[in-house]
């Protein structure tokens, strides 16, 4: 207790002083990395000053990133650098494995589905039917807004015809979707809404391109609509990026309620909904009603980003965006200006694949499919780590988001360490927030790529783990 010793002077407030000492011996490693700090009544006590003094201290040390508190269990501190750097160890981390072969490793990383399950003789038979078609032109001929037999298949098989084929912009997945509204929209200190924790590409897109980003916790139905507006009456909002259905990692889809308030509020603060689409065809409970921003969009205030890669072969980047009829022209610069046309027979060849059928019953039969593992998983949750961790149930898409229990000590990072060296991936929830020091007791489970023998070897190896670090005092 005597490195906490702190003699105040009157120049600037107590708990910014008390801030800076803790500070101090954190980066001076007289504070280890997660070591607990004292309790707010047993410090108050030893310093001789009120508790508010060492509250809002250890808050400041929060912001700050130098402390983590730990709902039940107290204030940590934290070396900032260690989740800082994790990013860039985490990519690398995760290239190494995928180069050396991948071999033996069970993979709860992954996002996109098995590749087995595609039927590649229906992708054989619409690419020759192309080719036998259209001979070289599938390969050489290049449409700028994409093909526009494919935009049509898109507007008529999932918008009953509904949009403008012109407003359908074909591209090479979400990621580059995004990246495009953003151009189109933002400009550098522009504020922009995403949910927290998100989806991380589309957070790199929003820094890479200097925007002001604001941060709206996630409820069971989407964002805090209170916490939502008063951002909105403060700040000059540009855009909001959601994920409507299955959210990326929470798994959390929005409310039919919640989605109107959020078009009543855009039109009412001028400002646009960019809607990443992620997952929405994998639903496997039928109180889940498919309705997306873009159907409900009245004031054409809705960007709607969807993309094939996630469920369609992963090597076969397209997705399409519909835009607002005001950012038409923008849109179809800032594509061309990236990269003039996406692949030109693999298009032709989702339009058949669309038109013949096939793209129906193949989301049929992974809805089959991945609906036993889903169940499979959440009974392994349900039954066998209730005491260590708590989870929003998705009700569909390919993830589960798990919180681990206060009484657990282990963050995620150390965690991914853990299992890495025993070859089992997850991914740690630092990488899903805008300051690295949040997400530290969250981890994400895919099961999207992994067999159920080894969804069961894996979860038997993390539950493990966890209850070894389980502290009961």
């Amino acid at each position: 207790m005597d490195k906490y010793k702190l003699i105040f002077n009157e120049e600037e407030p107590k708990y910014i002083q008390l801030k800076s000492h803790i500070k101090n011996l954190i980066d001076n490693n007289e504070i280890k990395d997660g070591e607990k700090l004292p309790s707010i009544r047993a410090l108050s006590n030893f310093l001789g000053v009120n508790k508010v003094t060492v509250i809002n201290g250890y808050k400041k040390l929060q912001e700050e990133g130098y402390a983590t508190q730990i709902m039940g269990s107290g204030t940590y501190g934290k070396k900032k650098e260690v989740y800082k750097g994790f990013r860039k160890r985490y990519s690398n981390e995760i290239k190494k494995i995928f180069n050396s072969g991948f071999k033996g490793i069970i993979d709860f990383s992954g996002e996109t589905a098995l590749s087995s399950f595609f039927p590649v003789n229906e992708l054989k038979k619409v690419l020759n039917e192309v080719l036998d078609r259209d001979g070289s032109k599938a390969l050489v001929y290049q449409e700028a807004l994409g093909y526009y037999k494919l935009r049509q298949a898109i507007n008529d098989k999932f918008w009953g015809n509904k949009q403008k084929e012109d407003n359908i912009l074909i591209v090479s997945g979400a990621q580059q979707g995004i990246d495009i509204a953003s151009k189109a929209l933002i400009n550098i200190n522009d504020n922009v809404i995403i949910e927290k924790p998100t989806y991380s590409g589309a957070l790199s897109v929003f820094k890479w391109r200097r925007a002001n980003v604001f941060e709206v916790n996630m409820e069971s139905d989407g964002v805090d609509i209170n916490s939502f507006e008063k951002i909105l009456k403060k700040h000059r909002i540009k855009c909001f990026y959601a994920m409507s259905y299955f959210q990326n990692p929470t798994g959390i889809s929005y409310s039919l309620e919640k989605k109107k308030r959020i078009l009543d509020l855009a039109e009412k603060y001028d400002f646009y909904i960019i809607e990443d689409d992620y997952l929405s065809e994998l639903i496997y409970d039928k109180s889940i009603e498919y309705i997306t921003f873009k159907e409900l969009d009245e004031f054409d205030r809705v960007i709607y980003i969807k993309s094939f890669s996630k469920i369609f072969l992963p090597g076969i980047r397209l997705g399409y965006i519909i835009c607002p009829e005001v950012f038409l022209e923008s849109f179809q610069n800032f594509k061309v200006n990236t990269d003039i046309a996406t692949s030109s027979l693999m298009q032709r060849a989702l339009e058949k694949y669309i038109e013949n059928g096939f793209w129906q019953e193949y989301i049929k039969y992974l809805n089959l499919e991945y609906r036993k593992r889903y169940l499979f998983i959440k009974n392994i949750l349900d039954e066998d780590f209730k005491d260590v961790i708590t989870y929003n149930d998705p009700k569909g898409g390919l993830n589960f988001f798990l919180n681990i229990n206060s009484n657990i000590n282990i963050t995620s990072l150390e965690l991914f360490d853990i299992l890495k060296e025993r070859k089992i991936l997850i991914t740690p929830g630092v990488l899903f927030y805008k300051n690295s020091e949040c997400g530290y007791k969250n981890f994400r489970i895919g099961f999207s790529e992994t067999e159920k023998e080894d969804i069961k070897k894996g979860m038997d190896i993390i539950k493990n783990i966890l209850i070894e670090r389980g502290d009961n005092r």
